[in-house]
């Protein structure tokens, strides 16, 4: 496991290459903001209308391209 600091930078820059560093700060200003709970946004949207056996195709094919 790596310390705190280490994760929010890594987290940082896994942001900043996906959206831009513009896009990036906007994303952790309105998760600050708002009121967020990711375990229910993750319940009802990531995985929504998916079964088990789906939700593990996916990880394996994305462990497959990511590797």
């Amino acid at each position: 496991m790596i310390n705190s600091m280490a994760l929010l930078d890594k987290g940082m820059r896994c942001l900043s290459n996906e959206l831009g560093i513009l896009n990036a700060e906007r994303f952790v200003a309105l998760l600050l903001r708002e009121p967020f709970d990711y375990t229910e946004w993750r319940q009802s949207n990531l995985f929504a209308g998916m079964s088990l056996d789906e939700i593990i195709d996916e990880a394996d094919k994305y462990c497959k391209e990511n590797t």
